[in-house]
């Protein structure tokens, strides 16, 4: 395993776990927990930011230009994400709406594929063979 590859799993998964848990903290009021978790998610959230500037450091690549397109993109997978966990909220939480969180989370799903060939775009196999 490359050391870049390394560094970004470990601070990816100490990010993604910080986050979670500060949000978990903030949005369960049996726990009492909001201004906590909010300070928590909030670490999370830029150990994430730093993982990003990190492993393109390490890459050899330019720093991410912020325009249209990008935040294009970061608005589509944000709602993406949202369309997701409300279909997830609706099956865990809300009695009766099973069925309806299903779907809601299947096309979550589905926006979030989506934004792979967003990002990424799509290849032509044949003009590789050539």
């Amino acid at each position: 395993m490359e050391k870049k590859n390394f560094i970004t799993l470990v601070l990816g998964t100490v990010g993604g776990l910080l986050f979670s848990l500060g949000m978990c903290m903030c949005l369960l009021p049996e726990w009492n927990m909001f201004n906590t978790g909010l300070v928590l998610g909030a670490i999370g959230f830029v150990i994430i930011l730093v993982t990003i500037i990190v492993y393109r450091k390490m890459s050899g690549k330019a720093p991410i230009k912020v325009n249209a397109k990008v935040l294009g993109k970061v608005l589509y997978g944000t709602l993406s994400a949202l369309v997701l966990g409300a279909g997830m909220a609706l099956v865990l939480v809300v009695e009766g709406m099973m069925m309806v969180g299903i779907i809601v989370g299947i096309v979550g799903i589905v926006m979030l594929l989506f934004l792979i060939p967003m990002c990424v775009g799509l290849k032509d196999s044949k003009k590789e063979n050539q």
